[in-house]
């Protein structure tokens, strides 16, 4: 009997040694919430130990994130005044805007900036673009998230990720941010980004649900596989550099066959749903917190994803200096 599996399972030096999956530090995003205000760093009650963060005070997390290795983040807006065309979304002072501009004067290149693109968090009806009626009306839509990614590269985005689910629109932003100069500042798009319940304490965290009706119009349904094909073929037409799977947890069928599909990376977004049921079953005593992290992120990366966008970025990071992950 053939016993070299059993050798290799019985030696943890070498177990290591022939990891078939393997990450690094430098393929985690963290996402951040910047808001308007001074003194502020207030903690969002649907995702215990992560904050909403005045400009003032997200420096310090961005050090500690610094320290622990995790030196990509993405930034999620909460603005003070809502309106029906978002324009705190592209607005020269906007949130979004301040704080790339202040962290790029704090850490200069030591950082990467990615932010997101959309326009959710500024309406005031919720939805991710304007509306005619009571619908999404895509094509004057697309005029200002490309607005919004070309005034985030001009404040110091390194890169943008359009979130919106909009027809067109990687090529809208491609289109304007190559027209003024940014001809290398990269589009990571939310390609395949389900209709799904694990979205529920991001939209208390960013206070962007809708106000009336959802986003199923827009976003997919999680019952379809080559529809998700289809989007991630189609931004890869329209010049995305990279693409984001969103949901990661429930989805790693749909990572697996984009990244067997396109040439270019694939992020998988384990999102704020995923985080808070790790955190609540940890609390209760149900699971055991480090090690559900450790296997939801390698699941992604064994899947496909060659980038890893969480809320446990720093904790994973943590994971891999311990040798849990490697």
């Amino acid at each position: 009997m053939i016993q070299r599996p059993r050798r290799l399972r019985g030696n943890p030096i070498l177990r290591k040694m022939v990891r078939e999956t393997r990450v690094d530090k430098s393929s985690l995003i963290y996402p951040i919430f910047v808001q308007e205000g001074t003194g502020s760093c207030q903690e969002i009650p649907t995702m215990p130990g992560q904050y909403r963060y005045t400009i003032d005070q997200m420096s310090n997390k961005l050090e500690q994130l610094k320290k622990a290795g995790v030196d990509r983040v993405m930034f999620f807006g909460i603005p003070d005044q809502k309106d029906e065309v978002g324009s705190g979304a592209y607005a020269e002072d906007g949130i979004v805007q301040k704080a790339l501009v202040e962290a790029r004067r704090q850490f200069g290149e030591e950082l990467y900036l990615i932010t997101d693109v959309c326009m959710c968090e500024y309406t005031s009806h919720g939805h991710c673009g304007v509306l005619q009626g009571r619908e999404v009306d895509n094509d004057p839509t697309l005029k200002l998230l490309a607005k919004t990614a070309l005034s985030h590269a001009q404040a110091g985005a390194d890169m943008v990720a359009p979130s919106d689910m909009m027809d067109g629109r990687v090529l809208a932003i491609r289109n304007e941010l190559d027209d003024h100069g940014f001809v290398n500042v990269p589009i990571m798009s939310y390609a395949v980004k389900y209709a799904s319940g694990f979205y529920g304490p991001f939209r208390d965290a960013a206070g962007s649900a809708p106000s009336f009706g959802d986003r199923k119009s827009y976003q997919m349904d999680f019952h379809n596989r080559k529809e998700g094909l289809k989007e991630a073929l189609t931004d890869v037409e329209e010049g995305a550099d990279l693409l984001i799977v969103k949901p990661a947890l429930a989805y790693q069928d749909i990572i697996r066959q984009v990244a067997d599909l396109v040439d270019i990376p694939v992020a998988a977004y384990s999102v704020s749903g995923e985080y808070a049921m790790v955190k609540a079953g940890a609390k209760l005593g149900y699971v055991e917190e480090s090690r559900m992290i450790a296997e939801m992120a390698i699941g992604a990366y064994r899947a496909g994803a060659s980038v890893y966008i969480t809320y446990f970025a720093e904790e994973i990071a943590g994971l891999m200096d311990s040798g849990v992950i490697g």
